[in-house]
């Protein structure tokens, strides 16, 4: 199952690891949909997960393991055994998926906190999440994949919204980018972050926004999950408190829209035909709860279409509401006045 070009440099990383020469069992894991090669090995007698990094992997293992490590010392990420960025082989201990608990928001938003916290990662090689999500919005709006009666509103909130949200490095955190129910392990006791491939310094509103889509269920869950994250009471000093519900509120649709563009991205370049029906047989809520359990494969393309057209009918639902409006006038008079 080792490719035969990894075969010396596996062994090189147990016997620096472990002082062993071999494994006692190995197996594939599944669950994850990252780019590498996955393994549960054993030795002497313990589990370990080992992962080999494809050499077509178009993200930095040298800044993936970086940030990796930084996570796990402060106790976020599972503990890193061994990492070559050079022979693309990482060792790190092996977390036991748990079912999650009933209120798994309030249990990550102090671990988001804290991964914030951290010590700076490094920028992104190229660009930013911020021109990165523009330039994919901008390339749906111009394919003309779907037609502007279904999508010309849409894309008039997002403009709106890309107007007055802040663009501001000195605001930027050491954020995972990606934080799905595949890289977010319960262990029955704790939360354990994993895959760290696209950590970088990013805007904190995309993490929480992210995680927001699978674990937040109402507003009332909302005040509690940011709650949970800055520590305070859900009033706190009133105009920020607002501005940062508003804020919050804008990255989520933002995001719907980028997500929606990269997935049907992924799908047209796997030669899907997109239809121009936007009805789905699930809304925003249900889809993401069997992609907690499972029950959806994001990696087909008619799912990543349906996952898009789900992501596109729940921004477009948000933005026709009263709360969007005054999102924009609050995010951006707050702004202006800085």
């Amino acid at each position: 199952m080792i490719p035969d070009a990894k075969q010396a440099a596996v062994k090189r990383a147990l016997h620096e690891a472990f002082g062993a020469n071999e494994y006692e069992d190995l197996r594939p894991t599944s669950g994850g949909q990252s780019s590498a090669l996955a393994f549960r090995i054993r030795v002497g007698g313990k589990p370990y997960l080992l992962k080999i990094m494809r050499a077509e992997k178009i993200s930095d293992p040298a800044q993936e393991f970086a940030c990796m490590k930084t996570a796990a010392e402060a106790g976020i990420a599972p503990r890193v055994w061994y990492a070559d960025a050079e022979d693309r082989v990482l060792i790190t201990a092996f977390v036991e998926a748990k079912r999650y608990p009933a209120n798994m928001a309030a249990h990550i938003a102090p671990l988001l906190h804290r991964l914030h916290s951290l010590p700076h990662f490094s920028k992104p090689a190229v660009g930013s999440y911020f021109e990165a999500m523009d330039g994919l919005v901008r390339w749906l709006r111009a394919s003309n994949l779907l037609p502007e009666s279904a999508v010309g509103e849409l894309f008039r909130g997002y403009d709106d919204l890309i107007r007055v949200y802040p663009r501001d490095d000195a605001e930027l955190v050491a954020s995972h980018n990606d934080l799905k129910p595949q890289n977010i392990i319960f262990d029955g006791k704790r939360i354990w972050l994993v895959d760290w491939e696209s950590a970088f310094l990013n805007d904190p509103y995309v993490d929480l926004a992210v995680v927001a889509n699978f674990f937040v269920k109402d507003e009332a869950g909302e005040e509690n999950y940011l709650k949970g994250y800055f520590g305070e009471p859900a009033g706190g000093f009133a105009p920020f408190w607002e501005y940062r519900r508003a804020r919050f509120y804008l990255m989520r649709q933002a995001l719907s829209l980028f997500y929606a563009a990269l997935l049907i991205s992924f799908a047209t370049r796997a030669g899907f035909t997109v239809d121009a029906d936007m009805t789905t047989p699930l809304d925003f809520r249900e889809f993401h709860r069997r992609l907690i359990s499972g029950g959806i494969d994001t990696l087909q393309p008619e799912a990543q279409v349906q996952y898009a057209k789900v992501h596109m009918n729940e921004a477009l639902r948000n933005m026709r509401t009263r709360r969007f409006k005054d999102a924009l006038t609050r995010v951006g008079n707050f702004n202006a006045a800085l």
